[in-house]
């Protein structure tokens, strides 16, 4: 499958299991990563639309956590907490990724995920691919069943329109 660089849509597929999402931005790389580190940028475009997205911790070094809420409009509430494993500037971020309560606790029963995020230099923008790999297929359909490829694919239309906006 081959990926059209001029196109702003996102590319996924499934390989194995991992997730794996691309999208291009013509901003230079060093704006992405941060828009990505930066809780002050994160709360602008993280999410899907109409949701909104509270930073409550944001440690952007190997262990170090992100805690955050993202918050639908008609109050239904999204916990997750990541843990960074590599933070690679500006180039990668990969972190453990779960599902937690407003503790920072994590949730049983919803999968753990180690996400991948490379920030790749393409001409005068940067291509960003997320490879989400799980620990067993189930792990995969329950988060695609969710509707995580619709969230993302909209979480990156927000960041392109904040990208817009700087």
């Amino acid at each position: 499958m081959s990926v059209n660089k001029d196109s702003n849509e996102a590319f996924t597929k499934v390989e194995g299991l991992e997730l794996v999402m691309e999208r291009f931005f013509m901003a230079p790389r060093e704006l992405v990563f941060s828009m990505y580190t930066e809780p002050e940028h994160v709360q602008n475009w993280w999410g899907p639309n109409d949701w909104k997205t509270t930073v409550y911790q944001m440690d952007v070094q190997p262990g170090g956590i992100w805690h955050y809420c993202m918050r639908s409009e008609d109050g239904q509430e999204a916990w997750g907490k990541s843990t960074y494993l590599e933070v690679e500037k500006p180039g990668r971020l990969v972190y453990d990724d779960v599902f937690s309560d407003e503790n920072g606790n994590d949730v049983e029963g919803f999968p753990i995920m180690k996400i991948t995020v490379d920030f790749v230099e393409e001409g005068n923008g940067t291509r960003i691919v997320t490879r989400t790999l799980f620990e067993s297929e189930e792990d995969l359909k329950q988060v695609m069943d969710m509707g995580v490829v619709e969230g993302m694919t909209e979480t990156f239309d927000r960041l392109e329109q904040y990208l817009d906006q700087q």
